[in-house]
Parts: C-alpha cells; sequence; structure tokens
C-alpha cells in the first residue's frame, strides 16, 4: 500500500442539499459523474459525497453506532492490487468487512475496517488516474 488516501467520502442524507453546500462553500463539482454521488476535486484527492442508504448498500454496514459516515478510500493501481492491500489490512489485525468484487460502477473494489473499526474501500477505477507521486484525478468532464 502506497502512503496515500485517494478520496474521503462522506455518507450523507441529502445529497443535494450537502453538494449545494460545498457548491456555496466555492469547490467545483465534477459535473461528468453525478448519479447518486457527488465528487470534488481537492488538490491531488477527491471529496466524494454519497447518499447515506447507498453508502450502507455499498459498504454493508449501517452508519452509525459507532460507524462513523466519512470513511477514507485508497485507489489501486490495478485490479489485482485491491485483494492484496485487502489482506495486508487483514493481516495486520484488520477485518475485511466486503471481499474484493465487480463494482456496481464497473470497477472492482472491497472494504475493510481498522482494529478500531474505522472503515477504507479500497478500489481500482481505471477511470480515476492516479500520478506517478500518488495524486488522484477525477476524469476530464464530458
Amino acid at each position: 500500500m502506497e502512503p496515500r488516501i485517494s478520496i474521503v467520502t462522506i455518507a450523507v442524507d441529502d445529497l443535494d442539499r450537502m453538494a449545494a453546500f460545498y457548491v456555496a462553500m466555492g469547490l467545483k463539482r465534477h459535473e461528468g459523474i453525478t448519479d447518486g454521488v457527488a465528487f470534488f476535486q481537492m488538490g491531488g484527492v477527491i471529496l466524494g459525497l454519497f447518499g447515506r442508504p447507498a453508502a450502507e448498500a455499498d459498504s454493508g454496514l449501517k452508519f452509525g453506532d459507532g460507524i462513523p459516515r466519512v470513511y477514507l478510500a485508497y485507489n489501486t493501481r490495478t485490479r489485482e492490487e485491491v485483494g492484496k492491500v485487502l489482506a495486508a489490512a487483514q493481516a495486520a489485525g484488520g477485518r475485511i468487512v466486503k471481499a474484493a468484487q465487480k463494482a456496481f460502477w464497473g470497477g472492482w473494489y472491497g472494504y475493510f475496517a481498522d482494529p478500531e473499526g474505522n472503515l477504507w474501500e479500497v478500489a481500482h477505477n481505471p477511470d480515476f488516474p492516479i500520478a506517478e507521486d500518488g495524486t488522484i484525478s477525477l476524469p476530464p468532464e464530458a
């Protein structure tokens, strides 16, 4: 696992309201990917807003009761690396929450929780390029 965070995701109750808030704060919403999610490029990291019910279905966890609604994502350079990072997390004392599998958006992903229950998504999305220095970018808008 390279030392970087790709995406900080917030599971939100009202996606439109929260996206409007961040736009009003001066962030530019990526207009090419808007179905059930809002993405904002923030330097070399992406802020993602994901509707809470969809985030719960995607992760297999119900947020609240000790499971925070803010979680981190580590994007990999290859599909195979997803399984390797999940295995490393488990070997280090973490827990696999969702095994590596095909994502509804076409990539490959899984989830792990660290020893204190903090949630990480590990994903390979070939549409989100990762530079040599580890910074990630949203794809060009159509």
